[in-house]
């Protein structure tokens, strides 16, 4: 049966949506409706959000869950008064903290997500730019700057792996495509060879490759079985001559790629947060 869950804050919401939906991730045999309500900062939109749960609650005839970071007292209470099951994050876990630290929370709004005068905010923004700067092998001159350099065959995942390290560790992460044309020799290309230890590869099933580009160029040659089948074999071939090290992305999520390579390139995240 479907439950109703409600992330809501007087910020982003990004704090109650990470920790509500990892725990959510728990119950693969249930079926949420996410509802995200940032910046209810008001009593007004205090007010809205309850009308809001109380009709879900209603249509769906639970309580819905509400995972929320509200400091304000007054909000807090109206929201309060929701037919839902709170779990209320900074409760839960800043109350604790105060005890064994021995000193109060400042309960600010926002406070994990603060951008200005900020080393890691300034070192996000470069990483992603560098990322940008350097997608799909169209620049290489700047490959000397990069933390790492991923490689693979097109569509295995190198853009979105490149971004999110550069979004969430500040990983200056350049992507290069391996081509048949680059792996008739199994040689790697000289932009690549002169930055060797800096190449982390990416492999895929074929059969999930083939329906990834059947998606980009449906019935050609590029998208066929037989062609997906081809390149990935090269390329791992390639991957193992070189002793590059590599990950399959078919069965995992871009967070759990980006955290492997980290783990085993022994690169260290520059953001705190």
């Amino acid at each position: 049966m479907k439950r109703y869950a409600f992330f809501i804050s007087d910020g982003t919401g990004i704090t109650a949506e990470t920790l509500g939906n990892s725990l959510l991730a728990q119950f693969e045999r249930l079926e949420f409706e996410r509802i995200t309500m940032p910046y209810v900062d008001d009593e007004e939109k205090a007010h809205a959000a309850v009308a809001k749960m109380n009709q879900a609650a209603q249509d769906s005839g639970q309580p819905v869950i509400l995972f929320d970071t509200i400091v304000n007292k007054s909000i807090r209470a109206i929201v309060d008064s929701a037919d839902a099951f709170k779990v209320d994050i900074f409760a839960t876990f800043l109350a604790p903290l105060e005890q064994e630290l021995g000193t109060e929370s400042s309960y600010s709004v926002g406070k994990s997500h603060l951008a200005t005068d900020s080393h890691d905010y300034q070192a996000r923004i470069d990483a992603i730019n560098f990322a940008l700067d350097n997608d799909d092998g169209a620049r290489t001159r700047q490959y000397a700057e990069a933390d790492i350099i991923l490689v693979g065959v097109s569509r295995c995942g190198k853009t979105p792996t490149s971004l999110y390290m550069a979004m969430q560790f500040g990983i200056k992460a350049a992507n290069y495509p391996l081509t048949e044309e680059d792996m008739l020799d199994l040689k790697l290309p000289k932009s690549l060879s002169e930055h060797r230890d800096k190449l982390y590869g990416l492999s895929i099933d074929p059969d999930r490759l083939a329906l990834i580009r059947s998606e980009r160029r449906a019935n050609s040659r590029y998208a066929s079985l037989k062609q997906c089948y081809l390149e990935v074999e090269e390329v791992e071939l390639l991957y193992q001559r070189e002793q590059i090290p590599y990950i399959s992305t078919t069965a995992r999520s871009i967070e759990e790629i980006a955290t492997r390579i980290l783990a085993d390139t022994g690169l260290q995240r520059r953001l705190k947060t």
